[in-house]
């Protein structure tokens, strides 16, 4: 495992200086899940909840997110975001009902875009319980988790699912 890279040399936090990095073009992907019940399952695909229709909003809040993230995560850059996509699948075994969601985040620059593709992921998941609160609060989110990342200096990752 590589050092930690955001404390100086006292110690303190510092954000990482990327001037001398490469511009290549990077992406990465996310996967969060959120369980709800048949009822709100129900009521989401038939557009029935009150708060309107959660998978656009909730795939609204995701993108925004994403070019977002700089300005909730202290130490990540702002980057020029290229492109972000959010997709949607339901999960459906005995009873349970999960919306998987998956999130791709690009860019070309001189830092990748993972924390930006885990709060899309993540947004996109609290926006689906906030519009779906009013019918059931014991939705469960997660796990959240990158799936891959392409590009840049340590090269790629992909996980093993």
């Amino acid at each position: 495992m590589s050092e930690f890279t955001h404390f100086n040399q006292q110690g303190r936090a510092k954000m990482v200086d990327i001037t001398e990095k490469n511009d290549t073009a990077r992406t990465a992907k996310a996967k969060t899940s959120i369980q709800v019940t048949k009822d709100v399952y129900d009521k989401i695909n038939n557009y029935e909840m009150g708060k309107g229709d959660v998978l656009s909003v909730a795939q609204v809040a995701g993108i925004m997110a994403a070019k977002q993230t700089s300005q909730v995560i202290p130490m990540c850059h702002p980057i020029p975001i290229k492109g972000v996509d959010i997709e949607f699948q339901w999960d459906i075994k005995d009873n349970e009902y999960i919306l998987l969601i998956t999130t791709t985040v690009k860019t070309k620059g001189s830092t990748g875009v993972e924390m930006e593709a885990l709060t899309a992921a993540s947004i996109t998941a609290l926006t689906v319980y906030d519009m779906c609160k009013a019918v059931d609060k014991g939705m469960i989110i997660g796990p959240t988790f990158l799936v891959e990342k392409t590009g840049g200096k340590s090269g790629n990752f992909y996980r093993n699912l």
